[in-house]
């Protein structure tokens, strides 16, 4: 059994907001695409898209995309619920960031399967407020 590094404060949060809006779970990562900015110059009106890799028939689709910002004040961004009608599983919209922090985008398949992306975000400007 090997040591490993604390995790910093914000990340265990997410982790437990994770767990809340999912039950527990083991993610995964693939299937699943985080696309947005590595640099922002202003955390104000970040745009972000994920998509997932599905062909969203009733037996295998997304049910369920969840953003969570590690360093925001409340680190769950959007929880969006899908089902085979939505033709596909990929959303977009604009966050708000605080400051320089991991972004997480989560996928629940209808397996029950976890699927996760990160990005690391720089922000130049937090946009949360003080």
């Amino acid at each position: 059994m090997g040591l490993t590094a604390p995790r910093p404060a914000a990340a265990q949060e997410a982790d437990a907001l994770a767990r809340a809006l999912m039950g527990p779970f083991k993610a995964k990562d693939g299937k699943i695409r985080l696309k947005m900015r590595d640099v922002a110059a202003s955390g104000a009106s970040e745009p972000i898209t994920v998509s997932v890799d599905s062909p969203m028939t009733a037996a295998d689709h997304v049910k369920a995309i969840h953003v969570l910002a590690e360093g925001n004040p409340y680190p769950v961004v959007s929880s969006w619920h899908l089902t085979p009608r939505s033709g596909r599983a990929e959303i977009s919209f604009r966050m708000r960031l605080a400051k320089t922090q991991t972004v997480r985008a989560y996928a629940v398949t209808s397996d029950g399967e976890v699927w996760i992306a990160r990005q690391e975000v720089t922000v130049t400007i937090g946009g949360c407020g003080g």
